[in-house]
């Protein structure tokens, strides 16, 4: 079956994907993930959307009109972080606040939904899609509370987990490469950055048209190569450091590979991990 190398994804969603002529391609993925009609309005600018020097994970937020919940903020991230589930945590807490206009009630709140692609094996299970949700649950009959008429009203909505972010989490690990519908069709291409001609979810055909590596002119290309050595780079600092960490008497190795991984903006956690070095150590490296 024909394949055709393409750009990856968390790379066009900072370079490419911004553009308008394009919104139909995250507009399908998202429709297929979360098995919605959407339409994104408009990205949402703010400092954490803005490109880091290493880039080292990626995030867009999107206002989203939906069938299912009407306008809606969905944040697609590329992560790369210990932290993981604390980040998330903030940064959707972050976009509520945010969205929320001074003087309005709680209940004008937005709806945030997060999808993160995880390169990482964050969490313990043999799934590679999970999803995450608020529920309240009785304690002694472990009934589901829900939303009584008026609530229903108010909100617009029909289930309490409805007015909760909701998280999506693509272990790419995980994925056997296998595809049993059109939703793994999508994750294939997250996995390789590669799409079967007779591929045929919402969306990923104009991705495989628009994201195709030979379509970039010079400065993109370069730019692109550039992007992806710095993955390559990091990753392979990340498993030389574990390997010196596992000698002895090489402390200096350890401190090279700490002033390196700061070069990156590797989160100072990780450092400490990686290379045994103290709090204090880490931030004395220059």
């Amino acid at each position: 079956m024909a394949t055709r190398k393409l750009i990856s994804f968390d790379w066009a969603i900072k370079n490419i994907l911004r553009n308008k002529a394009n919104f139909d391609i995250l507009e399908g993925f998202l429709s297929e993930l979360l098995k919605d009609e959407l339409s994104i309005i408009e990205i949402l600018e703010s400092e954490s959307n803005k490109d880091s020097k290493i880039n080292k994970f990626n995030r867009v937020d999107l206002k989203v009109k939906s069938e299912k919940h009407g306008l809606i903020i969905i944040e697609i991230q590329y992560e790369y972080e210990i932290d993981f589930f604390s980040r998330i945590l903030w940064s959707s807490s972050k976009v509520i606040s945010e969205q929320l206009e001074e003087g309005k009630a709680y209940g004008h709140a937005a709806k945030v939904i997060t999808v993160s692609i995880l390169y990482a094996n964050i969490g313990k299970g043999n799934d590679y899609i999970y999803h995450g949700t608020t529920r309240f649950v009785g304690l002694h009959d472990h009934e589901m509370l829900e939303l009584e008429e008026k609530e229903k009203q108010y909100y617009n909505l029909n289930r309490v987990f409805n007015v909760f972010p909701e998280h999506y989490l693509i272990k790419l690990g995980q994925f056997d490469e296998i595809t049993k519908d059109s939703l793994d069709e999508w994750v294939y291409f997250l996995k390789t950055a590669t799409i079967k001609d007779d591929f045929s979810a919402k969306g990923i055909q104009k991705a495989q048209q628009s994201l195709d590596v030979l379509k970039l002119n010079t400065t993109e290309r370069q730019a692109y190569e550039n992007y992806q050595d710095d993955l390559h780079y990091q990753a392979s600092m990340l498993e030389s450091s574990y390997g010196v960490g596992m000698q002895k008497g090489l402390d200096k190795g350890k401190i090279e590979t700490a002033k390196q991984f700061k070069r990156l903006g590797v989160a100072t956690d990780i450092i400490m991990s990686a290379t045994g070095l103290s709090l204090e150590e880490v931030e004395a490296l220059s």
